[in-house]
């Protein structure tokens, strides 16, 4: 499954990987993606490191770890699937204060493939039957094209039409129904933002006046 990555939006890989762990197969992995880097397959490759557990309470120390797993989560819930695993949530008891924890522990390694300033996919991540896995993804990557996700993808935002196409006045939005606050256009807008004029009413046969009698 992949996507063409056409010419409107740069394809940014940030890896995120336990700092201990550039291990094989974690290390060839991270070298196919400078390669990609290198020969243009992706524009940008972002490495950064994670420990393998951080505290979802209050400690802030790790905050930005945090962070970065609730906006997978995110991303997951709005194609329904699941990024657990590889990443956990356990619950673990203080020994001094017999206090419940929860703490977050990190897959060995996880990849974000954003285009543009938009998170496209994580992986690993799973639809409850199939995994895209992390070697997949950077398969895909490595010939130049972007990996799609499993699951659905949201409905696309309505691009905000810019202003009125016959005078470039504001337009009023009345539940769908476009109207210009300087002109009498109305009408509707496409997914794509493509303005549709509303069709003129023709008068009913009741309703057409004739020059006055005298």
């Amino acid at each position: 499954m992949t996507q063409n990555r056409g010419a409107t939006a740069e394809t940014t890989v940030a890896c995120h990987v336990r700092a201990p762990m550039l291990l094989e197969p974690i290390d060839s992995q991270i070298e196919t993606l400078r390669a990609s880097e290198s020969d243009g397959a992706v524009d940008a490759v972002v490495l950064r490191g994670w420990p393998d557990k951080v505290s979802l309470g209050d400690d802030r120390s790790f905050r930005e770890v945090v962070d970065v797993f609730r906006r997978f989560e995110r991303w997951a819930d709005r194609r329904g699937v699941s990024v657990r695993p590889p990443f956990e949530v356990r619950t673990t008891s203080a020994t001094f204060t017999d206090a419940d924890a929860a703490v977050l522990v990190t897959p060995l390694i996880a990849v974000a493939v954003y285009r543009g300033d938009r998170l496209h996919g994580v992986y690993p991540h799973s639809d409850g039957e199939d995994t895209y896995t992390v070697a997949d993804a950077i398969a895909t990557l490595r010939t130049g094209e972007v990996p799609t996700p499993l699951g659905t993808a949201p409905a696309p935002e309505p691009v905000r039409p810019d202003g009125c196409p016959d005078c470039g006045g504001d337009l009023v939005d009345g539940q769908g129904l476009l109207g210009c606050v300087d002109c009498e256009w109305t009408g509707t807008a496409t997914e794509n933002g493509r303005l549709v004029a509303s069709p003129v009413a023709e008068p009913t046969e009741g309703e057409i006046i004739g020059p006055a009698r005298r």
